[in-house]
């Protein structure tokens, strides 16, 4: 329990540094000329360089531990907000957000730690934690980077962004000790799986309807259609609600603060009631209600009901999701495949925000947003017939 409040601080921190410049990205992107499809472009930047590196900060956590890993990526995305703070051109910019996607690689590194250091039977509850962790930094982050925006310029949320992550890389490596358990085949997996990152990769691709593929495929397109559409909705919201640079960040902290208030209160209860894959076909089928009604929202109470389903979708799925693909898996390559599905993740964070700003840009505001809803309403069928061993 220490352990994970330690790293619950660590992330928390490092969320609050990231929601403080993300939802600012469109306003700053459009004033140096960006049209959607460039915003999209520049949202998706990130996922890029985060799906590249994840599979090797994961693979690299498993032999060298999980703790340096945690540590050179917070000092990895100070540099990369230091350079936003400072960006006066799009390559900046983008710059700005391949750096930091470097950095963030070592998500499935945070997971491993937590999986490594949880009862199988608890995982997703501590997963649930740290996601509420990060949840409270999202209630944060995006007021306060409006508010440095305000009253100190367009390079204070970048700057104080990278001394968050300065800090909390110091705290970490003070107080965050290793956190690994013995990576041994004592597990009841018979399941021979690969050791490397290309053949994890390709197996996913290959073996689509096998245990661990299918729970990727479902974070995939979940993650994809969350987090790479709600970084353009600040364009949807202008167009129809007259949103601005200075009041985007409080929706933002809605959606922060309603993942917050589920983590930490209803969703152990409910896993503990419906179990694991119930919990994560409820949480798809809701995540898909409130991304479709994005599509007729042109007033607050439509728009209220959205964002309220949207992160209790995104608590019941992803934790679960991710406790279950830690027991279709061996311990020693614990790592490795969430890195690859960290991985995965980003290539669909990189493919939504493309499509929404091409969508936007030539269907209409909100026609992407209905896609996504049924896009992730059908990944529900990948959640049938799952056997999964269970961890002893």
């Amino acid at each position: 329990m220490r352990k994970l409040v330690v790293l619950m601080f660590t992330a928390f921190v490092d969320m609050v540094g990231l929601v403080m410049v993300l939802p600012l990205l469109p306003f700053y992107a459009s004033e140096l000329g960006a049209d959607a499809l460039m915003v999209g472009l520049l949202v998706s930047a990130f996922s890029i360089a985060q799906l590249l590196s994840a599979p090797f900060w994961g693979r690299l956590s498993d032999i060298r531990g999980r703790r340096p890993a945690i540590l050179t990526g917070l000092l990895v995305s100070a540099v990369a907000y230091v350079i936003f703070a400072y960006a006066g051109s799009l390559l900046l910019l983008l710059l700005s957000r391949l750096v930091q996607g470097f950095g963030g690689g070592t998500i499935g590194v945070v997971q491993a730690y937590v999986a490594d250091a949880s009862e199988p039977h608890e995982r997703a509850k501590g997963l649930g934690w740290l996601s509420a962790a990060t949840s409270l930094g999202a209630v944060v982050g995006p007021a306060l980077g409006s508010l440095l925006v305000r009253f100190y310029g367009r390079s204070a949320p970048g700057l104080a962004a990278a001394g968050l992550c300065v800090a909390v890389a110091i705290f970490a490596w003070k107080y965050l000790g290793e956190a690994r358990e013995s990576l041994t085949d004592s597990d009841t997996h018979t399941a021979t799986h690969p050791a490397t990152s290309g053949s994890a990769i390709m197996r996913v691709l290959r073996s689509p309807l096998e245990p661990a593929s299918r729970l990727i495929w479902i974070y995939a397109i979940a993650i994809g259609a969350f987090y790479g559409t709600v970084p353009v909705l600040p364009l949807l919201l202008a167009d129809r609600l007259a949103v601005t640079e200075t009041t985007i960040g409080y929706f933002i902290m809605y959606l922060g603060a309603m993942g917050l208030v589920i983590r930490s209160t209803i969703l152990g209860p409910m896993v503990d009631r419906l179990g694991e894959i119930r919990l994560c076909r409820l949480g798809l089928a809701l995540l898909a209600t409130g991304l479709a009604l994005l599509w007729v929202t042109f007033t607050y109470p439509v728009l209220f009901v959205s964002l309220t389903l949207m992160p209790l979708g995104t608590a019941f799925t992803f934790p679960c999701v991710t406790s279950l693909l830690t027991r279709a898996i061996r311990k020693r390559e614990r790592g490795l495949y969430l890195g690859v599905q960290a991985s995965f993740g980003g290539v669909s964070r990189v493919a939504f925000p493309i499509a929404v700003g091409l969508a936007m840009d030539r269907l209409g505001a909100g026609v992407a947003y209905l896609m996504a809803g049924l896009l992730v309403g059908a990944s529900v069928w990948l959640t049938t017939a799952l056997d999964l061993p269970s961890e002893g």
